[in-house]
């Protein structure tokens, strides 16, 4: 679907520095070959807000970060063996640091 209006020419309002970009990609590079090593391993995640997360690392690729956080001990499901995991996507272009736990 095209929303432009016919006659008005599209205005860009952001557009990365290339290298600002190459230097992010090798970054996220970096970290998913180091998240990959230690899949299935408890961390502890910091977000450049200031947001930590403890949990199980599942899963890293494409630019996000998979940690399966510890689910409550109450069973909230309806169904027998229901279960309660959630797995939270975090991007790793905002994350700060990631410690083994």
């Amino acid at each position: 679907m095209n929303l432009q209006l016919q006659g008005q020419q599209e205005q860009t309002l952001f557009r990365m520095d290339p290298t600002t970009m190459n230097n992010l990609k090798s970054i996220q590079d970096h970290v998913t070959n180091t998240c990959k090593n230690h899949v299935n391993t408890l961390v502890r995640v910091e977000t450049v807000d200031g947001d930590v997360f403890e949990g199980l690392l599942i899963h890293c690729e494409r630019g996000i970060l998979y940690l399966k956080l510890p689910s409550p001990m109450t069973n909230r499901g309806f169904v027998p063996g229901f279960q309660n995991d959630v797995v939270l996507p975090l991007v790793l272009f905002n994350l700060l640091a990631i410690s083994l736990l």
